[in-house]
């Protein structure tokens, strides 16, 4: 994150707990903090139980219909609006639990934000060790 610029980290999980060390919201927005990068918990564009229990199952297009239902109620407007606005002033970096952002919401998400204000999204990769 710190090579890629990033100012803010949006946690774009429904629930923002993890069994993964280091990865429940305030263990991370912790260890963010003194890397001098912010952390915000953006609940609004978080997957609902049933999308995450379709995604689980595999069914991608049924996840991706239930997300995209919920992009259109007030509170996600709200949030994708916020995001786009975090982002004008500086970079910001969203992430959830699935590592693949092309079967992710995220992916969702970045559509909407090149869609309804003209950001266009860079999806960052982790470094690969040999």
């Amino acid at each position: 994150l710190k090579a890629a610029k990033i100012k803010t980290l949006l946690d774009v999980r429904e629930i923002a707990n993890s069994r993964r060390a280091g990865f429940s919201k305030n263990i991370l927005a912790a260890h963010l903090s003194e890397a001098g990068i912010g952390y915000i918990h953006m609940k609004a564009l978080g997957t609902p139980k049933a999308g995450r229990e379709a995604a689980r199952r595999g069914d991608t297009k049924t996840m991706h219909r239930i997300f995209e239902a919920k992009m259109v109620e007030p509170e996600a407007q709200l949030a994708l609006a916020e995001t786009a606005s975090l982002a004008a002033k500086g970079r910001v970096c969203m992430m959830c639990l699935e590592h693949d952002w092309r079967v992710c919401h995220r992916n969702i998400v970045a559509q909407h934000l090149t869609a309804d204000f003209g950001i266009k999204p860079q999806h960052l990769l982790p470094e690969l060790s040999a």
